[in-house]
Order: structure tokens, then C-alpha cells, then sequence
């Protein structure tokens, strides 16, 4: 699913200007979306067993509020800035569905639909404000405001689904495995089907936060856990630079700039 699909073909007289503020949707972008969201998770449980839990908390809040208030500065969309707060959602948005499981005793079982109903709040106001949920359209200070609490809420829900599976029976193997299986249904279902580009989109987007997190518990866990043992700082310090690889050849190359164009 590519930019393209989300905007379609339209003729530019029906068009006019506006700065983007997110980036096209390539295949850069899933893949980067999807490190992101694994970086997130092992960086969160470590800085809460560097720090503890409250403190890593604090420091995630702290970040996250910087690295927003410096995108919504900007005026277009900048690679660094824009991915630096798509990492601190990752990470705060693990904290947020950890505190209600660790820290008040919340069941993924219910923490899951309640995200899930979060999400479903933050579109419908979205789109009863704006009539589209495109990302296309992030032109305007309160669409950029929808955007990113659409976004937090969909790594808050995608790692409390990404839990719940991984402690139902599936591990985190089993869980990467289903996730990797179920971010190919919007897909399929858009280009063969009837779902909408704008539906497919955000199907696919939640469902990148259990599938990287997935991949990087079981990579950084313990083999008691199912995990290969690597280790939570190792994971996240290649994962992070494997993000600095992928975010530094689009600053640089600037492949995932959208053309200013929006209805």
C-alpha cells in the first residue's frame, strides 16, 4: 500500500498546495515503521529495568512531549523529527499498556479492547471533524493533532494485542508468525477486495506494532520465555541502528517526500 493508492489518480486541477507533514508511504516506510516498533519494545522493558518502572515512565513522557513539540514546529515533514517522534510513541506507547498491565493488574484480555475502543474514538472524532482519515491530508494543525493520538493509540492497542497472543499460547515466535500472516489481509483485501485504501492503511498500520514487537521479544527474551536470548540492550542498540540506516538514506535521498498536493 503506497501513497498512490491512498490519494489515487486525480487530476491536479482539482488539487491545490499544502506542506505535508508525514512521509509518502513506500516500502521504506513499513519497513521502518515495523523497526520502530520493535525498537520501542526492548527499549521500553530495558530503561524500565535500567531506571525502574516510574522513573523510565517520567523519562519516556518527557520525550515523547519534545519530540512532538519539535514536529508540530516544523512546517513540512522532516525525516529525522518526523521518525524520532514515531520512536517515542513506540516507546511511550509500550509504557502506557505495561503500566496498566504491571503496574494496576490489567488483563490484556481487557487492556486489548479497551485500546481498541480508544482507536475507534480517536477516528470517529477525526472524521466527524475532518470528513477523511487519510494521511494524505495532514496539511492543518488539528489533523496533525488526530494523527498522532491515532497513532499512539495504535502502538498502545498493538502492544497489548501483541501481548495478550504471545501469553495465550502462541509465544512470541508463534505471535510474529500470526501477525506476519494477518498484515497481509489488508492488502489482499484492498487490491482484490472492496477495503478501502484509507481502512487498509490503518489495519496494516496497527497491525505492524504486535508484529515488530513480536520479532524483537523473541529475539531479546530468554529461551525460557521462547526467545533467542540476545538480550534487551543488544536488540534495541541494532535495532535503533538499523532505523538511523533507513531514516539517514531518506533524509539524504529524499524518496519519501510527498508532492504537496491535496484536495
Amino acid at each position: 500500500m503506497t501513497t498512490d493508492h491512498l490519494i489515487g489518480k486525480r487530476p491536479l486541477r482539482h488539487v491545490r498546495q499544502a506542506a505535508s507533514k508525514v512521509p509518502e508511504v513506500t516500502v521504506y516506510f513499513w519497513i521502518i515503521k515495523v523497526l520502530t516498533t520493535g525498537m520501542g519494545e526492548t527499549a521500553s522493558d530495558f530503561l524500565a529495568q535500567v531506571l525502574g518502572p516510574v522513573p523510565a515512565v517520567g523519562l519516556g513522557g518527557i520525550a515523547l512531549v519534545a519530540a512532538l513539540t519539535v514536529q508540530f514546529a516544523v512546517r513540512r515533514y522532516v525525516a529525522w523529527i518526523y521518525w524520532t517522534a514515531i520512536v517515542m510513541v513506540s516507546v511511550f506507547g509500550t509504557m502506557a499498556a505495561d503500566v496498566l498491565h504491571v503496574g494496576l493488574g490489567v488483563p490484556y484480555t481487557l487492556s486489548t479492547p479497551f485500546f481498541l475502543a480508544g482507536l475507534a474514538a480517536v477516528f470517529a472524532l477525526w472524521y466527524r471533524s475532518e470528513r477523511t482519515l487519510s494521511i494524505h491530508s495532514i496539511h492543518t494543525r488539528r489533523r496533525e493533532a488526530f494523527y498522532w493520538a491515532a497513532v499512539l493509540a495504535t502502538f498502545a492497542l498493538g502492544t497489548a494485542a501483541g501481548d495478550l497472543t504471545a501469553t495465550i499460547g502462541l509465544g512470541y515466535l508463534g505471535s510474529a508468525v500470526l501477525y506476519a500472516a494477518a498484515i497481509a489481509v489488508p492488502a489482499v483485501a484492498h487490491r482484490w477486495g472492496k477495503l478501502n485504501a484509507v481502512a487498509a492503511f490503518w489495519a496494516a498500520y496497527v497491525i505492524t506494532r504486535p508484529l515488530g514487537a513480536s520479532v524483537a521479544d523473541w529475539m531479546a527474551l530468554g529461551h525460557g520465555r521462547g526467545g533467542l536470548g540476545l538480550g534487551l540492550g543488544p536488540v534495541t542498540l541494532s535495532w535503533t541502528v538499523a532505523i538511523l540506516g533507513f531514516v539517514g538514506y531518506l533524509a539524504a535521498s529524499r524518496k519519501d517526500v510527498q508532492r504537496d498536493v491535496v484536495r
